[in-house]
């Protein structure tokens, strides 16, 4: 904490916290301040406190009460589902599991109202949950109904068996038919809500990326293979190597063009999951098609810029 010595307790843990406990905002870190859940060397302090360097400081974040919990009819469509698991295409614009900020209308009270029978491994807050999509990125989702489903499908994400195809349409065009970025991705230095190519102390990551389509100079339509799971590994590498996933807000080019081609979300879909049924251990594979809002757009980039 010398580096920080001088910070405002609440600007400390804005900077610092969400490494530690996930997306929180600075109004959030006040608040779990304001209740005394943010220790100082053992002791509550005030958000205004100035930090002063080789200080511990602690962060209770309460967990959601099962009342947030309460299932809700939330419309996803449902792939597959048998005693075991459930394949579902996640809309885009809905939140996997309860957090901070997103406590009801997750995908995980939906879940809860279509079946009552998840795992619970990953406790009342993520049942079933094995993996996770970001917020605005839709696709192909499995869900563990029992424990050991989900022991043998968290075993195939760890191991990587289970394989991963995304399409994606990229702000800009490859010069390139096919490549691959294989940089290793952490915690941003500064943003500590951002995730960026740390070579000297990421984790290991790697994306293979294949043009399906360019349409003028301005946006191409690409699948992608992740060869890891790091947390929003498409969006930092394609970012980094200059053709960030259109419309990101965190990580894309600020572009007064989208909205003349319906660009509203990041334009990332997972657009099919490969992995061995848990009980009958055979391979399998679920496809979803692209959702309406980004098929939309790539009608728009036809007929707008010509595909190449």
């Amino acid at each position: 904490m010398e580096t920080s010595h001088g910070q405002r307790l609440d600007q400390f843990l804005a900077l610092n916290g969400p490494i530690l406990v996930g997306d929180f905002s600075r109004g959030m870190f006040q608040d779990l301040v304001a209740r005394k859940l943010v220790l100082v060397d053992g002791q509550p302090r005030k958000n205004n406190y100035r930090v002063r360097g080789q200080e511990i400081v602690q962060i209770y974040v309460p967990p959601p009460s099962l009342s947030e919990l309460v299932p809700e009819p939330i419309d996803f469509p449902i792939l597959y589902e048998d005693e075991h698991i459930i394949v579902l295409c996640k809309p885009p614009g809905l939140v996997v599991h309860p957090a901070c900020g997103n406590l009801t209308g997750t995908l995980v009270h939906g879940l809860l109202h279509h079946c009552a029978d998840l795992s619970g491994i990953n406790g009342q807050v993520r049942p079933g949950i094995v993996h996770r999509l970001d917020k605005d990125t839709s696709g192909v989702m499995v869900v563990a109904k029992n424990d050991c489903a989900h022991h043998c499908l968290a075993d195939q994400f760890k191991h990587k068996t289970a394989k991963k195809v995304y399409h994606a349409i990229l702000d800009g065009v490859p010069s390139m038919e096919c490549g691959q970025v294989s940089t290793p991705i952490g915690r941003h230095p500064v943003n500590r809500k951002k995730m960026a190519v740390l070579v000297d102390r990421g984790r290991e990551a790697m994306t293979k990326w294949k043009l399906l389509a360019g349409f003028g100079r301005l946006y191409s339509l690409v699948e992608i293979m992740i060869e890891t799971g790091r947390t929003h590994q498409i969006r930092v590498h394609m970012a980094s190597i200059g053709l960030p996933v259109a419309g990101d807000p965190v990580y894309g080019k600020k572009n007064d063009r989208n909205k003349d081609y319906g660009i509203r979300r990041q334009c990332l879909h997972a657009s099919s999951l490969s992995f061995l049924h848990p009980a009958t251990k055979e391979m399998v594979k679920f496809s979803a098609d692209l959702p309406e809002d980004m098929a939309t757009v790539l009608e728009q980039l036809q007929a707008g810029a010509g595909a190449l």
